[in-house]
């Protein structure tokens, strides 16, 4: 039996479609499915063929955000893996966001970055000095 994948994470932001036409700059993704949601809300599905980001909001966006470090259940970061780091920290920097928690560590090297909504990424390639 094949070990089981993850499909797809579900988060709620302030507005999906910016959030989804970043994530496609960012990691050269591409918006899979795009409508009406749950609530009243939006969904857009952002990611690869194979698995996916759902970015989510709600007609009420005026709720706050909280602490996701100190809330049992709370969606601490999402990691991605890319092939080529500093060229993705180019683009993070680029598209206007601070990274940070750089770490060189055995297998990969990695930074972190927050975007608007408050979500953190994970930034990481298995990639050790350009191979």
């Amino acid at each position: 039996m094949a070990p089981s994948t993850v499909e797809h994470v579900n988060i709620t932001v302030s507005d999906p479609e910016k959030t989804a036409n970043l994530l496609c700059t960012l990691f050269d993704w591409h918006i899979r499915w795009f409508g009406d949601a749950k609530n009243g809300g939006t969904t857009y599905h952002v990611g690869s063929d194979d698995t996916y980001l759902a970015v989510y909001a709600e007609n009420d966006t005026e709720k706050p955000a909280y602490d996701t470090y100190h809330s049992r259940g709370g969606l601490n970061h999402i990691g991605v893996v890319v092939d080529d780091l500093d060229a993705v920290e180019a683009r993070v920097r680029a598209a206007g966001f601070a990274t940070h928690s750089h770490a060189d560590y055995e297998p990969g090297r990695r930074f972190y970055f927050d975007d608007s909504d408050g979500v953190e990424f994970e930034v990481v390639s298995y990639q050790m000095d350009g191979t």
